[in-house]
């Protein structure tokens, strides 16, 4: 099985690091570029991954803990499955939240859509509270050492 891959075993969850992964997927990104230009493109490529990706990958893997399928050790213990938890009676609206918030969207445009689609505000809010994005941002600052800090 490849380490770098996300899963449940034999009911143990296996435990991942954003940091560890981001830079494996930067490092790929920059063998991907380099050999594409013939020659190494170093550091440049590596903060053009940062710069690129990063967002779209963290938001990714912060789905993967809520939902429960991979545990990111950056992420926390009290989010991990909070999907499958939280809002038994609200399963519709839960899903199309998450579904804009996987498609890049954040707290403002989940609000003027519910207000388009003529949802009422107090439950979008509530959700949205409680997923609490913003608060689940990790800063990536390269440098040699990658370092990652919670903003949280």
């Amino acid at each position: 099985m490849n380490s770098d891959t996300c899963c449940l075993a034999n009911n143990r969850i296996e435990r991942f690091s954003v940091c560890t992964v981001s830079r494996k997927e930067a490092d790929c990104y920059k063998w991907i570029k380099s050999e594409e230009a013939g020659c190494d493109l170093g550091e440049s490529a590596l903060k053009q991954w940062v710069k690129d990706h990063w967002w779209g990958f963290l938001r990714a893997r912060w789905i993967e803990h809520l939902q429960g399928s991979c545990f990111w050790i950056e992420l926390g213990e009290a989010d991990f499955g909070l999907l499958l938890r939280e809002f038994p009676d609200q399963r519709l609206l839960l899903n199309q939240i998450v579904s804009h918030l996987v498609n890049g969207k954040e707290n403002l445009d989940i609000i003027h859509w519910a207000q388009k689609s003529q949802i009422a505000a107090e439950p979008v809010i509530h959700i949205l509270e409680r997923l609490d994005v913003n608060g689940h941002r990790l800063i990536l600052e390269y440098d040699r050492g990658w370092t990652i800090s919670a903003t949280c």
